[in-house]
């Protein structure tokens, strides 16, 4: 509900010209199963397309939601490859001995920009199936999009110190905590899906802002469908990211909504 009271409030507010137009890069989107079969794909093709979203980050459980997508429209789609078959192995893949053989399989089939959006807390990043997992993303050149918290990514980074990892939800974690996380690893991006904390109403949270404005080229927004009935948000949420981005200095505004996520994830 959240998501329609800030696109209804985006049409009052009516932001500056530029923000109203932004393009969106969303680094956040998932097509799984269930997805799927509620949403052709030629529909969410046309959702992000209405919504203003110039390329999109997704992934699927299992795979082949994303790829159908790309076919109808690679010049939008990027896709990042899961280690999940299906969504109910969120809690159980990092002990799951077939998983990198499954990820191996789809490496060797289509080309990806990264490994994730992965589910990883705390020591679990060392257990042998992460290992291999990012033994994986560093032989293909892969950016790791992690839902973890600050010790699991401090663990990504010793096993492979120059892996370039894009923190799903800036980890949940306060501004100044992300902040730090910021300041220690250079190769540390975050996306901002699903989090409402950083703006209300058209204006970013002063310590956000001071985030933002510190690391203006480490932020990207995003949706984050992690149900199917969030690909209905998708229009909503860009609207409500064009509205709270209007409340910073432009250069950072166009930054944060699509420049970041062109340049880390620029074609290849």
């Amino acid at each position: 509900m959240w998501l329609r009271a800030s696109a209804f409030v985006a049409l009052i507010w009516a932001p500056n010209a530029v923000a109203a137009e932004l393009p969106i890069f969303d680094a956040h989107l998932h097509y799984s199963h269930d997805a799927w079969e509620m949403l052709p794909p030629a529909d969410a093709v046309a959702i992000l397309k209405k919504a203003g979203i110039k390329r999109a980050l997704i992934s699927s459980s299992g795979d082949d939601g994303q790829q159908k997508m790309k076919a109808l429209a690679p010049d939008i789609v990027i896709t990042e490859l899961r280690p999940y078959r299906s969504r109910g192995t969120i809690g159980t893949w990092m002990r799951d001995e077939t998983v990198p053989a499954y990820l191996q399989e789809r490496l060797k089939k289509y080309q990806y920009s990264g490994i994730g959006e992965f589910h990883l807390y705390g020591d679990d990043a060392d257990l042998p199936v992460p290992r291999r997992m990012v033994a994986l993303a560093k032989q293909y050149n892969l950016y790791l999009h992690a839902h973890s918290d600050a010790d699991a990514v401090e663990r990504l980074f010793r096993q492979w110190p120059e892996a370039r990892i894009l923190w799903a939800h800036s980890g949940f974690a306060r501004p100044e905590e992300v902040a730090a996380m910021l300041a220690k690893h250079p190769s540390l991006w975050c996306d901002l899906a699903f989090r409402t904390d950083h703006a209300s109403g058209g204006k970013v949270d002063p310590a956000w802002r001071d985030v933002f404005l510190a690391y203006p080229d480490r932020f990207m927004v995003g949706t984050d469908s992690f149900t199917p009935e969030r690909w209905y948000y998708v229009e909503d949420h860009a609207r409500w990211s064009r509205e709270w981005l209007a409340d910073l200095p432009p250069e950072v505004a166009e930054q944060i909504a699509w420049k970041n996520g062109e340049r880390l994830f620029a074609p290849k």
